[in-house]
């Protein structure tokens, strides 16, 4: 009978432990500068951070921005609604003219107030 060569798995598997406690998690040795990232490394990531937040930063304020002139238009269209019919109302009861003027009259004092 000849002697083959060991199996993977006894090649892998190690043996009993000196203190008898194999149900233990294999350790494995103390190295502690293997966590370490050069200084250059650090600094790069730092800037890529950077860089990353203030285009995240720039994008939320354009998100905002265009959320806020959504609400803008859908306000003024509103406040022009409502002037419309009160004009509307307004002219039921007087004459034509009348009405024109005192839109008039409101336009120069809103250019006024503001």
């Amino acid at each position: 009978m000849s002697h083959s060569a060991p199996t993977v798995s006894a090649l892998t598997t190690p043996g009993l432990r000196k203190n008898g406690k194999q149900w233990h998690a294999q350790k494995s040795a103390f190295r502690p500068k293997v966590g370490q990232t050069s200084y250059e490394k650090r600094t790069a990531g730092r800037k890529a951070m950077t860089a990353m937040k203030t285009k995240e930063r720039r994008m939320k304020d354009e998100k905002e921005d265009e959320r806020q002139r959504r609400i803008q238009a859908i306000k003024d269209k509103r406040t022009a609604k409502e002037e419309r019919e009160r004009y509307e109302k307004m002219a039921e009861k007087m004459h034509a003219k009348r009405v024109e003027r005192l839109k008039r009259k409101e336009k120069r004092n809103k250019l006024l107030k503001s």
